[in-house]
């Protein structure tokens, strides 16, 4: 029999699940938004150990390492209130880029580190974000630094993984800005919650295809598959 059915199960789950909580982030129900955030991640990690297993084994592990935390992120801060729910957020999140980081490390010689050029943007937009957020960041400033750091060094490490990882950077990126602009100047886009949870859980499903894509060269060097391999 074949393993297809078995593979798409967490796929499935994930995209059905996902489709929920957005129309649920459209359309005012907060509770069900609640409710469907806690399975995201779990339904990624479940796609990724089914999926990932010709893809480098320390790459994957600590690929799950950022999805829990990532998790954590999504979870722990409907626990409290106000700086204190926004700090267990960007805690849970930043131990997420961290662990990304970690897990696309070996694969830097592929990113866009090797491309000085191709790097300005990132810099660029680094500053321009500080610029805008540090007048009215107060005593969370050293918080939101340290977060845009490691936010940035995991975007440009995921281009070591190939294109569409890095657009998942890029995205987890845009999601985390948004975020930043809703928590600290006010500045909301119409259907916020949507924006910003759209543009996450696109980041984190490339960023898992991306790893589940990698594979371990015969030099013993990590590789990313040539083929467009999809969940």
């Amino acid at each position: 029999m074949s393993d297809r059915p078995s593979f798409s199960a967490p796929l499935f789950t994930f995209v059905a699940v996902s489709l929920v909580h957005l129309g649920a982030q459209l359309f005012g129900g907060d509770g069900l938004a609640a409710g469907t955030q806690l399975v995201l991640m779990p339904a990624l990690a479940w796609l990724l150990l089914m999926r990932g297993t010709a893809a480098p084994a320390r790459l994957v592990q600590w690929a799950l390492i950022a999805l829990f935390c990532s998790w954590l992120g999504d979870s722990l801060p409907r626990f409290a209130t106000g700086d204190t729910a926004f700090l267990l957020m960007v805690g849970g999140f930043l131990l997420a880029q961290l662990c990304y980081a970690v897990a696309f490390w070996p694969h830097r010689d592929r990113s866009v580190l090797s491309r000085p050029l191709l790097v300005a943007p990132y810099v660029v937009g680094f500053v321009a974000l500080l610029a805008l957020l540090a007048p009215e960041a107060g005593s969370l400033l050293p918080a939101v630094l340290i977060y845009a750091v490691a936010l940035v060094t995991m975007g440009v490490l995921s281009t070591g993984l190939g294109r569409l990882a890095g657009v998942g950077g890029l995205l987890f990126m845009l999601s985390d800005t948004l975020i930043a602009f809703s928590a600290l100047r006010d500045w909301s886009l119409p259907g916020h919650g949507f924006w910003v949870m759209s543009t996450y859980l696109l980041a984190q499903l490339f960023l898992v295809v991306g790893v589940i894509n990698a594979r371990q060269s015969t030099t013993g060097r990590p590789s990313v598959s040539s083929r467009t391999q999809r969940p």
